[in-house]
């Protein structure tokens, strides 16, 4: 008798289909995310997978403009880890974590200490990243603009050429290779590919100017979900809150800048190339 109520529970098993957590991510666009797994998205995933007895199925989607209307609002996934918190275009739960825009140069040059009204950035060239459309530009990109510094700034785009591996590190790549003097890139991507260049890389907080609050530079990043599913929001949120202590280590392996300028300064104010995730 018992011996067939566990074949019948282990054929019940089998059958039932495993529970899911279908992620949207850019399947090229390291330190976030890749069709490898090897980004920190990809991990933070598997966290909140494994704390809902789920596996993750990835819906591969280049991170492009209209990406979650096309994707977590039309019901194609679950969730979208990285999207910054609070935006009106899907749910987000409570953030997981806060970055800054950062100034990244050559340790070898002497460009400590750069601000955005930093009278020498009128003679340096400038890398910012942009996405095309001045309306949706980044902040530093709006921010520099608003200075006129236009004429010596550099677009390196946030898509860039998909045809080459994570395409959005061209710009970190640049001032490594002296080709610009300063970049202004988002903290995270700043962090990751400074950590392994060949050159010793400085990198410093860009902070925002007085009395212009439409261009933060630091942001909170959160889980994206599908408006429509309540009960996995709560689910998510219990995870993240569960799992706080692991995401605080993963971003820590992946050189992410915080925002407070003693954390800053001991962990990056230069990096250098050496082994990581």
């Amino acid at each position: 008798m018992l011996l067939g109520i566990a074949a019948h529970a282990a054929a019940v098993c089998a059958a039932a289909p495993a529970r899911q957590l279908v992620v949207c991510a850019d399947p090229n666009n390291l330190p976030f995310s890749n069709r490898a797994g090897q980004g920190f998205e990809n991990r933070l995933v598997e966290l909140l997978a494994r704390d809902m007895d789920s596996h993750v199925r990835y819906v591969w989607w280049a991170q492009r403009r209209g990406y979650a209307r096309r994707t977590l609002n039309e019901a194609k996934c679950d969730i979208w880890p990285g999207v910054a918190s609070g935006v009106d275009t899907v749910a987000t739960t409570p953030p997981y974590y806060r970055s800054t825009y950062v100034f990244v140069t050559r340790a070898d040059k002497p460009l400590q200490g750069l601000t955005l009204d930093d009278v020498r950035l009128k003679s340096l060239a400038i890398g910012v990243q942009m996405v095309g459309d001045n309306a949706m530009n980044t902040p530093p990109a709006h921010a520099l603009a608003s200075r006129g510094l236009i004429a010596n700034v550099h677009g390196y785009m946030l898509y860039g050429d998909y045809d080459q591996p994570n395409p959005a590190a061209a710009i970190v790549k640049a001032v490594e290779r002296g080709q610009i003097d300063v970049a202004l890139v988002w903290g995270p991507l700043a962090g990751y590919f400074a950590h392994r260049s060949a050159i010793v890389l400085r990198l410093e907080p860009v902070t925002a100017a007085a009395g212009a609050p439409q261009w933060p530079m630091v942001y909170d990043i959160s889980v994206g979900l599908r408006p429509d599913a309540p009960a996995l929001h709560t689910q998510i949120e219990a995870a993240l809150e569960k799992e706080k202590p692991a995401i605080h280590a993963l971003l820590s392996a992946y050189h992410v800048p915080p925002t407070s300028a003693a954390s800053f300064a001991s962990a990056h104010e230069m990096t250098r190339s050496a082994a990581a995730p």
